[in-house]
């Protein structure tokens, strides 16, 4: 069985304004973001060179994009569009996201609203690999 490694991004914080209220739209709220991609890194393990792997901090400016980008009603469309960015990189095999809406408009005291989605590339994105 093939085991695949995994790149792991947590906390990242950024300000959108998603939401269903035109109050959350108006005033915007932080929204904090999970990544988990799996993928072999045997490559960039052997080679030291960030060019064979995914460059994290640029997958983050991109994850920071969406979420600071165009308005949506749920954060489960939120989390498909971050796993999509994810995905464009032919290396990342599957990627788990998770979106954390702590300051959700919910009249009781929570600590935080979230939702996850898992994402595969499909089957046949897999054969277009040449790498």
């Amino acid at each position: 069985m093939d085991f695949l490694d995994e790149i792991v991004l947590t906390g990242l914080t950024v300000f959108g304004r998603h939401g269903v209220y035109a109050h959350e739209r108006e005033d915007g709220q932080e929204f904090s973001i999970d990544l988990r991609l799996r993928m072999s890194l045997d490559q960039a393990a052997a080679s030291d060179d960030v060019a064979d792997t995914v460059h994290y901090g640029e997958l983050a400016e991109k994850v920071a994009a969406v979420v600071g980008g165009e308005p949506v009603n749920l954060i489960e469309t939120l989390a498909e569009r971050i796993a999509a960015v994810a995905l464009e990189d032919v290396r990342v095999q599957n990627v788990t996201v998770t979106v954390h809406k702590p300051h959700a408009p919910i009249p009781l005291s929570f600590a935080d609203v979230a939702v996850t989605v898992h994402r595969s590339r499909t089957p046949e994105a897999m054969e277009d690999i040449t790498i």
